[in-house]
């Protein structure tokens, strides 16, 4: 069966199938960071320290020419086990910079690293209530996001888009009242609902090209544990 998968990827051409194993077949878990992966994770942009990537860029995660598409815990596992994760937009100058690439790329959308703290521990934190307003976060860098409902303070416009599926200002979860699915991840969107390039929340399962972006905590934890190893 092994050899069959080997031949397999061989005749296509690229690693698509190492991205499906990874995140698809595996357990569904945060995933570890892997010293060789890390020390040879594309570094295909540079904005401030840190490098990013673009999944539709590298031949191992595309199909045809297309980008691979994965769910978010999927984009996430991906970067994570190459030292870094989904993009965290925390200042207007990175949010700007992604709004531009996937504006210049003509892309759909993108995942990002942005969640809402909705599972085990987040209902006793009074903080984070309402959880629309103040319980979004970036869980590449563990940061709250300002509260949904104003710009966050020193930028000049408000990311979240003014309207969706149900013409509601985002995050609206509104696949939860569709299917009960809900929309506890944070995404890009170019001008889906003639909005422009926006922030929507998401259900976690749809499945996106996606943004790596180095993560400090997981370079620094390989470098300790790897100290010969050339990050």
């Amino acid at each position: 069966m092994k050899l069959a998968l080997l031949v397999l990827i061989g005749v296509v051409g690229c690693a698509l199938a190492q991205i499906a194993e990874e995140d698809e077949k595996a357990p569904r878990t945060l995933a570890l960071p892997v010293p060789g992966l890390c020390a040879q994770r594309p570094k295909q942009w540079q904005f401030g320290n840190h490098n990013y990537f673009f999944s539709g860029d590298q031949r191992e995660f595309t199909k045809g020419g297309k980008p691979a598409k994965v769910d978010w815990l999927g984009a996430r596992n991906v970067c994570r086990r190459r030292c870094m994760d989904a993009v965290s937009m925390e200042t207007e100058r990175e949010n700007q910079m992604i709004f531009d690439f996937v504006r210049d790329r003509n892309l759909s959308y993108i995942w990002t690293s942005g969640r809402l703290c909705d599972f085990d521990g987040c209902a006793e934190r009074e903080d984070l209530h309402p959880t629309n307003i103040f319980g979004w976060f970036w869980s590449g860098t563990n940061t709250k996001m300002s509260p949904t409902n104003k710009t966050p303070a020193g930028w000049r416009g408000q990311p979240w888009s003014n309207t969706g599926h149900e013409k509601r200002p985002q995050p609206d979860n509104a696949e939860a009242r569709i299917n009960q699915t809900p929309e506890s991840c944070m995404g890009v969107l170019n001008n889906i609902y003639q909005d422009g390039i926006k922030w929507h929340d998401i259900a976690c399962y749809h499945k996106k090209p996606f943004i790596c972006e180095d993560n400090d905590d997981l370079l620094n934890f390989i470098a300790h544990e790897n100290p010969s190893l050339r990050l």
